[in-house]
């Protein structure tokens, strides 16, 4: 069935592929099955974040193992995040995607960004003000929180607790039910968005930048098969061959959906089936990873900072680069949970190094590919750190986890 499945998205792929360049703009007409597969996914994600983190907090019994989570998942989160914007400049360095191209940034207005408070207000935004609210919105790191509270009390309060405990533990099989239900029509959902991005982007509008396309797909190629290789296997016990394979429906999923968040149930399951990921783990470090950890968007950051000051004719500085650097992995931090966070981390990143901020119009035709390529990446990211935790929280407690 896991195999059945592979190859039904990559049939979905190809076939989405040839539509969208046969019937051009006309392939909108499939669009509907696209956005019934999202909404299907976006309508189990609050709840099955609440369930599984609540059961899988509980189930832990211990305070301390829960901070030392924590502590490794960010930890690991911040460093890949650093190794990827860091990949993208030197992949600025090499391809040179914005040297002698042809384009006029006449007629072109860069999009706005949406706001972003801050390290420090996003922090103080993870704590909810009202929980149902937070559920009702969709709030990952609100309801996040929310679910450790009452992980950790039912934790502490024992037996009393046990009726609410058995609760969410059925709750979380039911929600794991309707997930596997979805999983059914994944290559139909994947089909349905990816061929009308390429019936209305075409191969036209990629050639003006092609230098700037092949420069991500060779950084995003490196950042999967070598740093997560490395990752997986030696910190996470695992053959980079079975990781891949078995994450390839999520990667799959986010490339067509360009949202984290949205791939979040796929993910999960995928990392418990497929990875052999514990619940406890994959209940916390994944959804924490869907908005804090941006590796492919980090790296298209480092890209291109270096795509617009070339093209403008100036030369980063050493202690320019080290700025994007620092500013692109502090700020997959600050702009978690906010839409269009790749442009927030861009403009940011140009800001701080005061390049032209008229620089993001160029790639605003390619974003939308761009963003197709950061997404399965910061997907990818997420369970290899998943795998990671695991396998050293497996370790320290002399067995399986639960």
């Amino acid at each position: 069935m896991k195999k059945s499945l592979i190859w039904q998205l990559i049939a979905a792929f190809i076939l989405a592929i040839a539509t969208g360049i046969i019937f051009g703009e006309k392939a909108q007409v499939v669009q509907p099955l696209g956005d019934l597969f999202l909404r299907l996914i976006k309508f189990i994600i609050a709840p099955l974040v609440l369930a599984t983190l609540v059961v899988g907090v509980a189930s832990t019994n211990d305070v301390k193992k829960l901070s030392r989570m924590g502590g490794k998942t960010v930890a690991i989160y911040l460093i890949t995040s650093m190794l990827a914007i860091t990949l993208g400049i030197i992949a600025g360095k090499i391809f040179s995607p914005g040297s002698g191209i042809d384009v006029s940034l006449e007629g072109k207005e860069a999009p706005e960004p949406n706001e972003t408070e801050g390290v420090v207000q996003t922090i103080l935004n993870i704590v909810p003000t009202n929980p149902f609210d937070a559920l009702s919105s969709g709030n990952i790191l609100q309801i996040i929180f929310f679910a450790l509270m009452i992980g950790i009390a039912i934790a502490l309060v024992g037996e009393k607790a046990e009726p609410v405990r058995k609760f969410f533990d059925g709750f979380a099989e039911v929600m794991y039910k309707i997930t596997g239900m979805i999983m059914a029509i994944v290559p139909i959902g994947v089909f349905g968005l990816l061929a009308p991005v390429i019936g209305e982007y075409g191969v036209d509008v990629l050639l003006p930048l092609i230098k700037l396309v092949l420069a991500m797909v060779a950084g995003c190629i490196i950042q999967l098969f070598v740093v997560y290789s490395l990752i997986v296997k030696g910190l996470g016990k695992m053959s980079p061959l079975k990781f891949f394979k078995g994450i390839f429906p999520a990667s799959a999923v986010a490339f067509s959906t360009s949202s984290s968040s949205g791939t979040l149930p796929v993910t999960i399951k995928s990392a418990q089936e497929n990875l052999g990921v514990s619940k406890e783990t994959s209940t916390f470090v994944l959804p924490l990873g869907a908005t804090i950890n941006m590796d492919g968007t980090a790296l298209y950051v480092g890209l291109c900072s270096m795509f617009v000051a070339q093209y403008f004719g100036m030369d980063l500085t050493f202690s320019q680069m080290v700025t994007v650097v620092l500013i692109g992995t502090l700020a997959s931090i600050g702009t978690a949970g906010v839409p269009g966070a790749g442009l927030i981390m861009l403009t940011m990143a140009l800001s701080a190094v005061n390049l032209p901020l008229a620089g993001i119009a160029l790639v605003g035709g390619i974003d939308r590919v761009l963003d197709m390529m950061r997404t399965s990446v910061n997907v990818t990211g997420d369970a290899a750190t998943a795998v990671v935790v695991d396998s050293s929280e497996k370790k320290a407690s002399g067995g399986e986890a639960v």
